[in-house]
């Protein structure tokens, strides 16, 4: 397991805000970012730490944890609308009033970059893998894990039923607006995946699976039971497929499963737990 739980900021995020940051040329204004909630963390983090200002930009079904990590880290905070794609547009205004930068979750090359140093460090860490189950949401995470083993290994991609983002662009062959219902909708559910990414899964995915919102639960609840580690749904999907059989390992198969964020309160991952029981 790849514990990027244990990431600062809480997630993988942190990868790609710290990339941007160090990457590109940052105005007066500083920088502003829309997020489900981990990418803001991130940036905002990323932001405290080299002294730039930063504005989030929230839905309202952002957890509770993740908007205390963003107020933590001293980033100017907005929740606004019921969606990603709404904080979204609220933030892309924001960027065009003030000048300041904007760094997207997920569909901007150097968020791939930063994201793809999962993979640079699990192939040191692990070159003996087969096989490598990565969530999907945007899909900046799994599209740099692809872009870095480039086929080396099998990687598979682990949705919700309730935000099928990638597999919907898959069967339509490019990315088109999906469901985003899901107890894992703060991280694994915007609308659509990004451009930069599709044509990577496209070339590079062995394939994507589906995963329940039970199936999920079960498996925050069996990473706390088994080796106390908490995650936030999003970041136990790729191993709920796991455990719903959604993959089944061949004889010998060396699997790895990337735990991508434990943003989540006691009382939510609590809540989680008995409702898995």
């Amino acid at each position: 397991m790849k514990l990027e739980q244990l990431q600062h900021a809480g997630s993988f995020k942190t990868r790609g805000a710290f990339a941007n940051l160090l990457l590109r040329q940052i105005p007066a204004a500083g920088v502003v970012a829309a997020s489900g909630g981990n990418h803001g963390a991130a940036v905002a983090y990323a932001a405290r730490k080299l002294g730039v200002k930063a504005k989030i930009f929230v839905p309202v079904v952002s957890s509770p944890a993740k908007i205390n990590r963003i107020r933590e880290f001293g980033a100017e905070l907005v929740v606004i609308g019921n969606r990603y794609a709404d904080a979204l547009a609220a933030s892309e205004d924001w960027a065009r009033e003030s000048g300041a930068l904007p760094i997207h979750a997920y569909d901007q090359p150097e968020t791939l970059l930063g994201q793809g140093t999962v993979a640079l460090e699990l192939a040191r860490q692990a070159p003996l893998l087969d096989t490598l189950l990565v969530a999907v949401g945007g899909g900046g995470l799994i599209g740099g894990i692809a872009a870095w083993y480039a086929g080396a290994i099998k990687v598979i991609g682990v949705e919700p039923e309730g935000a099928p983002t990638l597999t919907a662009a898959l069967k339509a062959g490019a990315p088109v607006d999906a469901p985003a219902g899901s107890i894992a909708a703060d991280s694994l559910a915007p609308r659509r995946v990004g451009e930069l990414m599709f044509p990577i899964a496209r070339a590079h995915l062995a394939r994507v699976v589906l995963v329940s919102d039970d199936a999920i639960r079960q498996a925050q609840q069996a990473l706390w039971s088994s080796a106390r580690l908490v995650a936030e749904p999003g970041g136990a999907a790729a191993f709920a497929a796991l455990l719903s059989r959604q993959h089944v390992p061949a004889p010998g198969e060396r699997v790895g499963v990337v735990i991508s964020g434990g943003n989540t309160t006691a009382v939510d991952f609590a809540a989680a737990s008995a409702a898995a029981r």
